[in-house]
């Protein structure tokens, strides 16, 4: 079972890293965006709000969610994407999560941030803008980006809302409930 039992109170349903979460909210939603090559950007004298600095992907070749305890491929699509970008764990100021809600994925997530950033993960903000905006599936990565390029313009870290009880597996920052303002310069969106 994917998705939350508490239809009757949806602004209060998802819960993402809490210990009371049952799942996701289902949602609808999208965000385009305009990619294009950094210096021809600035050569016609473009807004650049944020760069694509790295990226990748993995998969268990089995199902897309039965993820594994050991939550190596997460991980190494997380120490992948950083090598790309030729950065550090050191240097992420804010993790965007994927943060569904469901008991599974926020247990493999946290194990993930610890395996691929090892101590920083325990200091690193993380949180889930599904907690406020719902699961929308296919749009959710796009979304994600935006919420991780307006933290990045308004130094702010957005919070997982209805975090109320951590679950103990769930041992990260992860924001609960009330934004918080602190300079956000790189940020690793996971969703």
């Amino acid at each position: 079972k994917a998705t939350t039992t508490r239809n009757y109170d949806a602004e209060h349903a998802s819960r993402p890293f809490d210990k009371t979460r049952d799942g996701f909210v289902l949602a609808e939603g999208a965000a385009m965006f305009v990619l294009e090559e950094y210096e021809h950007a600035r050569r016609r004298g473009a807004a650049v709000y944020a760069e694509v600095a790295g990226f990748a992907t993995r998969c268990n070749a089995y199902h897309m969610t039965g993820l594994k305890a050991d939550s190596r491929e997460m991980a190494e699509a997380i120490v992948t994407a950083l090598a790309q970008a030729e950065t550090t764990a050191e240097s992420v100021d804010y993790v965007n999560a994927h943060g569904s809600g469901t008991r599974q994925n926020d247990r493999h997530e946290t194990a993930a941030f610890k395996r691929a950033l090892g101590e920083r993960a325990y200091g690193v903000p993380v949180s889930s803008i599904k907690s406020m905006v719902g699961h929308s599936l296919g749009g959710i990565g796009s979304i994600e980006i935006a919420a991780s390029v307006l933290a990045i313009c308004n130094d702010v870290v957005p919070p997982t809302a209805n975090l109320h009880e951590p679950d103990p597996e769930c041992d990260l920052d992860y924001v609960p409930v009330t934004a918080r303002e602190m300079p956000v310069g790189t940020v690793l969106t996971v969703g």
